[in-house]
């Protein structure tokens, strides 16, 4: 008799790959993805890794699977730009053992910088898309979408959100499969994509994509829900479960492979129904193709291409009703960053300089939100330090030097390496802070190439940063503390103002990382306290201000980190032992 468990819809993706046989998992952390990989490392038989960025992940990916091995890459949806490049390249040349991209996307924007649907990239690249609605599909859908791959020679793309990747559900759990190693046969018309090559491997991806669009009925993934004519529906992914408790009575027609499209099977479907809606997250891809054929249907008229959907927005919009729904009243909480946190104090020390910066991505964002408001520019992964390039270059050094790129040690391991050498090789003169707090701090503290362990916990050499940069040709690299502010403020200004390039590496542990025990913390003496407010500017949560604006230290939250004795004049913040 079969187990079965609740399972996070992450945990349930990992679970199907290893039941699907696959081999090798590659990854960059990115939520909503990130537990993919966490959950699959845990069985023994699956290489997984985290890569430095995701188009290192897919190209991993694909050696295996041109190399007979069932392989997968996750990444979430901003990631997949990234991997763009090889992924376009290997829906030509096809697979020989299954591979699989694993791509969240995040409706509602919970932890990226923009709302980007997959399937317009995947319908780009002529690459299939499966999408699974609970962690049960989440499970069985992934392990077909390796047949499909063999099957049509193609890497396929899974998509799911973060609504699925963090949802449970109850989950049957089967045997591995062991489908082995196919063996390897050089091919060099299929596998090197140079031009002639090329264009006879798009007469196949043209032939495939018309091959699974007329197998598309037949894949069990497909199916068609007949219950009343006067209402059909079709829909993908979690809009379906919105579907079915919003229009309980309604027909639907549930994609699970909503690229390339079942077209007959649509046709007919839409042919048994009175009113067909297209619903479904987020741009209107089948809805348009549905159009495209023909077919009268209602969608993105009445239903939004931004953010979730729900239940409650089905019922309001598309049958009138009322809903009497107030959300909890609770007080506005916005993002901060830990108390301990070394990166408060480098932004401290930015802003008291009078300095401007180029952000990234990462936990530093959170220097563009007040108290610290310095990060005025945030585009992508390493953007930080490529953008300082451009400022320098377009308004010279003189105006740059009042700018700084600052990055985490994570980030400038994904593509932050590229930029830094650009600057290098364009001789730029200005200033990057490497903010190397030793993890990837925003996704939950995973290990990277800089930090000297693995996915699966073997212990390897760390990439040295220090030696990095010097083996670009940098002169100036320096490493300290942000939290001494004084060093940290005599350093900056002395390389802001040098015209030279330079990096700072503003070196301390994360603050929920240091396992060091927190053994003293700070206390306010009221009595010494001249109500000045300086220990309040960088924002720490443990601080309060009382109402006869004395300070007040939560010492469960404090760490002892010592910002904001280093703030105070008058020695009214002092460190006690706990």
């Amino acid at each position: 008799m079969s187990e079965k468990k609740i399972m996070l819809g992450n945990a349930a993706i990992a679970r199907g790959c290893w039941e699907a046989g696959c081999t090798v998992s590659a990854a960059y952390p990115g939520t909503p993805s990130t537990e993919i990989s966490e959950n699959i490392v845990k069985y023994g038989e699956v290489y997984a890794e985290w890569s430095p960025n995701e188009k290192v992940a897919a190209e991993v990916a694909i050696g295996a699977s041109l190399h007979g091995a069932r392989a997968i890459c996750s990444m979430k949806c901003v990631g997949l730009n990234v991997a763009a490049d090889p992924l376009y390249t290997i829906s030509y040349s096809g697979v020989n053992a299954g591979l699989v991209v694993i791509v969240a996307d995040d409706p509602g924007l919970y932890s990226s910088q923009n709302e980007q649907d997959t399937r317009a990239v995947a319908r780009a690249a002529k690459i299939p898309v499966i999408e699974p609605s609970d962690s049960q599909e989440a499970k069985d859908f992934v392990k077909y979408a390796f047949e499909l791959s063999e099957k049509y020679d193609t890497p396929v793309i899974f998509r799911t959100t973060t609504r699925l990747s963090h949802s449970q559900g109850i989950v049957e759990l089967l045997d591995r499969e062991e489908v082995g190693i196919k063996p390897y046969e050089k091919n060099i018309r299929k596998n090197v994509m140079m031009p002639g090559n090329a264009k006879f491997r798009h007469i196949y991806v043209e032939e495939r994509e018309k091959k699974m669009e007329e197998d598309g009925a037949d894949f069990p993934i497909n199916r068609i829900e007949m219950r009343s004519t006067k209402v059909g529906v079709i829909t993908s992914g979690i809009p379906y479960q919105y579907v079915r408790e919003a229009m309980p009575d309604a027909s639907v027609l549930k994609l699970g492979c909503t690229y390339p499209l079942p077209k007959k099977m649509i046709k007919d479907f839409a042919e048994k129904v009175d009113v067909l809606y297209v619903i479904e997250e987020l741009d209107p891809i089948i809805e348009e193709q549905v159009r495209a054929m023909g077919i009268d249907c209602i969608g993105k008229e009445k239903l939004t291409v931004q953010g979730e959907y729900s239940t409650n927005m089905l019922k309001e919009k598309l049958l009138g009703e009322t809903i009497d729904f107030t959300p909890a009243s609770a007080p506005v909480r916005p993002p901060i960053l830990c108390p301990g946190c070394p990166h408060r104090a480098t932004f401290h020390v930015i802003k008291k300089l009078g300095l401007h910066v180029a952000g990234d991505i990462g936990c530093y964002t959170l220097g563009a939100v007040a108290p610290l408001d310095v990060v005025e520019s945030v585009v992508c992964m390493g953007s930080s330090i490529s953008t300082l390039h451009g400022i320098e270059k377009a308004r010279g050094w003189e105006y740059a030097k009042n700018w700084v790129g600052c990055i985490g040690d994570s980030t400038f391991m994904h593509t932050g390496v590229n930029s830094l050498m650009n600057m290098v090789y364009n001789q730029c003169k200005s200033t990057v802070i490497i903010m190397d707090n030793s993890t990837t701090g925003m996704t939950g503290h995973q290990d990277h190439a800089g930090t000297g362990k693995t996915l699966k916990g073997d212990i390897v050499e760390a990439i040295d940063v220090v030696k990095l940069c010097q083996g670009m040709g940098i002169e100036h690299v320096y490493v300290e503390n942000p939290l001494d502010i004084n060093a940290f403020s005599e350093l900056l200004k002395r390389e802001t103002e040098r015209e030279a390039l330079s990096v700072i590496i503003a070196k301390y542990p994360c603050a929920l990382l240091d396992k060091r025990k927190v053994t003293k913390v700070y206390q306010c003496d009221t009595e010494k306290c001249k109500k000045c407010g300086a220990c309040m500017k960088p924002g720490c949560p443990a601080i309060t201000r009382n109402a006869d604006k004395t300070v007040t230290v939560n010492t469960s939250m404090c760490n002892g980190c010592g910002l904001c004795g280093q703030l105070c004049k008058f020695d009214a913040l002092n460190m006690v032992e706990v």
